[in-house]
């Protein structure tokens, strides 16, 4: 007799080889590689800052051909029309903040982390509008290469996937249950996900280490865990951030104090992954930043999980199985807890006015994947309805989460509707800038000009 658990694991995976090969497949039929498709009479986002209220936007092959006002822009003879008559199109979004791998809805940790739960995760992603992700210092970069090759030659649809290399005092890094399953895929897999440095000389090698596997990015952990680690001292950093930046890598930081963030500013760093924006972020801070462009994801969605039931928002559920809802919903029945205060609403909102004020980029990231329950996509969303609750226009939030994103990224082909842009795009009932919340109403989604299958992989999911 087969054991209940392998029965489990036979069944998933037949059911997400069956996934795989429907959402492989678009809903509807594409058009031969050289015709064109004219989208047009819709509202058109284009993740810049700049609007077109009645445009056409021509796709042909999986690029954007050209955009622009219905009356200035010529439509080439035999393309494919379809009408958006009432609808927004905006750029596909992107989270450059995440953790993928390790959260399978049914449970989380190393023991998931693997090919077929990284596309199911990069797909999930793609089914609510995500068009990128950048997971964040917690996975082999072979691997992810190996997927991401799929995605390309066509084996299957979902989000772009791009990694960082994790550094961090020997031992050390993300917090100490995450490390742990970090360790096991590490050790699981033979392949290299974080690389100790207790001295500059050591930073270094690491740095050379990693621009000669071929990453461009590096992620530093600077954080003491409230005592619990040893926080990557000020010489050591300093001297990864120059090696990087002689390599031509970007160094993004997870770093925990504010008082950190001077010293990591004047390294050179590229961004700050759980960026502060109380109070202590001052306007000295926001103008240094500004000055050398680097940009600011506050992760603001992963400290507010606790205070909404999330098991009432269709919005997330239609994708969870009913014991996950269930699981999640009692999780929060069993606690007590309390919405935001006036003063973290007042310094969040402060904070985030000074940095605009000073031309600082803030960009979106959820950290999602890092603990459990923590979803991939949906969290993207609410964390855009969060910026626009602390003075965000909707405009600027979703360009937070797709032009700027992508420039910070170095996704040079995405993250603006843009003549030569790969068509990755996503087709909305309402418009988001009468109301963010309408970023939920998804009426399509576009990879490469080609649709995906939503409903297929919501079946499947649930």
């Amino acid at each position: 007799m087969i054991p209940n658990v392998c029965l489990s694991r036979i069944f998933g995976a037949l059911l997400w080889a069956l996934t795989l090969s429907l959402v492989a497949t678009p809903g509807r039929a594409q058009p031969a590689v050289d015709t064109a498709v004219v989208y047009q009479n819709a509202q058109f986002i284009a993740g810049d800052g700049s609007v077109l209220n009645d445009g056409v936007m021509v796709v042909r092959a999986g690029t954007i051909e050209a955009i622009g006002e219905r009356a200035d822009t010529p439509l080439p003879a035999g393309a494919e029309s379809v009408d958006l008559s009432g609808r927004t199109v905006m750029p596909a979004l992107i989270d450059a903040h995440a953790h993928i791998g390790y959260e399978a809805y049914t449970g989380w940790g190393a023991e998931h982390y693997g090919r077929e739960n990284i596309i199911e995760n990069l797909q999930r992603y793609a089914w609510y509008g995500f068009g990128a992700v950048f997971s964040a210092g917690s996975d082999p970069l072979e691997l992810a290469r190996d997927i991401e090759a799929a995605r390309q030659a066509g084996e299957y649809r979902g989000a772009r996937l791009l990694v960082a290399s994790g550094m961090a005092p020997p031992g050390q890094g993300p917090n100490a249950a995450f490390l742990a399953h970090v360790l096991a895929v590490e050790a699981r897999t033979g392949q290299r996900i974080l690389r100790g440095a207790a001295t500059a000389q050591q930073g270094r090698e690491a740095v050379r280490e990693i621009a000669a596997s071929g990453s461009g990015f590096i992620k530093i952990w600077v954080d003491d865990r409230g005592g619990a680690q040893e926080k990557m001292p000020a010489e050591v950093y300093r001297a990864i951030a120059d090696e990087a930046r002689q390599a031509g890598l970007r160094v993004l930081v997870h770093q925990q104090a504010a008082d950190d963030m001077p010293g990591l500013i004047d390294a050179g760093i590229s961004g700050f992954l759980h960026g502060r924006i109380g109070p202590e972020l001052d306007e000295t801070m926001a103008a240094a930043m500004a000055q050398r462009d680097i940009f600011l994801v506050p992760n603001l969605g992963l400290s507010e999980l606790r205070w909404e039931r999330l098991a009432d928002d269709p919005f997330l559920t239609e994708l969870l199985p009913a014991g996950v809802v269930q699981r999640i919903g009692d999780a929060f029945d069993a606690r007590t807890p309390a919405g935001p205060s006036a003063s973290y609403e007042q310094d969040l909102r402060e904070g985030m006015a000074r940095l605009q004020a000073a031309g600082v980029d803030i960009v979106l990231g959820t950290d999602a994947g890092a603990v459990r329950d923590h979803f991939f996509g949906y969290a993207g969303h609410r964390e855009l309805e969060i910026f626009v609750r602390l003075g965000m226009t909707p405009l600027q939030a979703i360009s937070a989460a797709t032009g700027l994103a992508a420039q910070h990224l170095g996704l040079t082909d995405m993250g603006t509707l843009a003549a030569g842009k790969r068509a990755d795009f996503v087709v909305l009932d309402a418009s988001p800038l009468a109301d963010i919340r309408n970023t939920r109403r998804i009426h399509r989604v576009f990879l490469g000009g080609e649709a995906f299958d939503r409903e297929a992989f919501r079946q499947a999911a649930q």
